[in-house]
Order: structure tokens, then sequence, then C-alpha cells
């Protein structure tokens, strides 16, 4: 089909999230009023894979979580991310960006879980996050009381630009500290926690999130 490229980069265009190869293939038929040819779909989104990676455009189409959308090339992350710290409010707290790494690595995990790990209260940054929409509610553990689980969401892998979540990068696990039980957690403002393991976590995440999010808030 003529142009087929070009309809389809049109799409992966105005998708404000990764589009999918059965909603391309969709939309496109619905367009025509015919039925497409999957392998000139795929052909033609190669073609626009292999277009976009010239010298000559600082963006490129990027496979994200099971989609096709456009990123800002590696190059470019700098002056991109220099934008977003003037536009954007939307910060994490170094409190945030360490539950945020927690719940990256261990999930599905409840939050007495994190606490162990960092030594604090999650409420709060919990909170912060599900507002954000980087983690959502996964289920109930099977554990006393089936306490709330959570996980990253769908606008983390694309925050991170991550096609799955084995694209993460490895670090060791995290070792509980030692608490009795029915210990209560100390609230954020009164601890300086993290672990060696926390931190390193942290800083792998602190990364990659910084250019999207912005420096660590004041708010906690």
């Amino acid at each position: 089909m003529e142009k087929l490229s070009q309809y389809i980069e049109s799409l992966i265009f105005v998708s404000d999230q990764p589009i999918g190869f059965d909603l391309l293939k969709e939309s496109l038929e619905n367009h025509f009023e015919t039925k497409m040819d999957t392998d000139s779909i795929e052909s033609a989104i190669d073609e626009l894979i292999e277009k976009y990676q010239e010298d000559r455009f600082a963006i490129e189409i990027v496979e994200i979580n099971n989609g096709f959308k456009f990123m800002t090339k590696g190059a470019y992350h700098g002056v991109v991310g220099a934008y977003i710290k003037i536009q954007s409010s939307r910060r994490l707290s170094t409190a945030a960006l360490e539950t945020l790494a927690i719940i990256a690595y261990k999930q599905p995990v409840v939050k007495s879980e994190m606490e162990k790990i960092r030594g604090v209260s999650c409420d709060y940054s919990v909170q912060k996050l599900l507002e954000k929409e980087l983690i959502a509610i996964s289920g109930r553990s099977e554990g006393p009381g089936r306490p709330l689980e959570y996980s990253t969401s769908e606008k983390f892998m694309e925050y991170f630009g991550l096609k799955d979540m084995s694209d993460m990068p490895k670090i060791k696990d995290f070792k509980l500290p030692e608490s009795q039980v029915g210990e209560p957690a100390p609230v954020e403002e009164e601890v300086e926690a993290p672990s060696e393991e926390l931190a390193e976590v942290r800083e792998q995440l602190g990364e990659e999130v910084a250019p999207v999010l912005g420096p660590p808030s004041e708010e906690e």
C-alpha cells in the first residue's frame, strides 16, 4: 500500500502512550475498510525505525511495553531534562524515589515490607506515587490481614523507557534490617535510613527518573 509507513508514522506520533501492533492494524483497517497484511505493516514499522536512526533526527521510534512510541535520542536528554525541570512541577522527593525503587525491584510488595527496607513509614510516599500514577494497587497479599500489594504501572514503563521489566538494571538483593515484631516504623522525617543496598538502587533509578520528573522536591 502506498504511503503505508506515513500512515503508521502519524498514528505513533499522535498516540499519548505506546501504541501496540494490534491497535495500529485495527486503526488502518477501519480507515481503509479492508484487511491489512501483517507482514506489510511489520515491514513499514521496521522501515520507520531504520529511518529515525539517522543522525539528522533527534527522535527515534522505540518499542516500549509492547507498543511503539516516539522518544528523544539519548544525546538530547540533557536539554530535554533542562526544559522539563523548568516546566514541570511533577517532582519526586528522595523518600518517594526510594519507595519507588523498592516497589520496582520487589513487586508486588506490601507497605510493611517497604517500611522494613527503608526503616521509615512509607504512607506519604506511596500516596504521592499513586497520585502520579507511577504505581498501582495490584492485589492483596495472602498474609495476615491481607494487606494491599503495590506494583509499578504502565506509566512507569513509559517514563523509564522500558520495553519490559527485564530491562531494569540488575542489582543485588535487598537485605531487610532486623526489627522486632510489632515495632512501629518511625516517621520519614525522623530517620535517615537508607542502607547501602537502598542507596545503590536509588542511584540506579534516579539516573533514569531525573530527566523526566526533575530534581527531588522539598515537600517531604
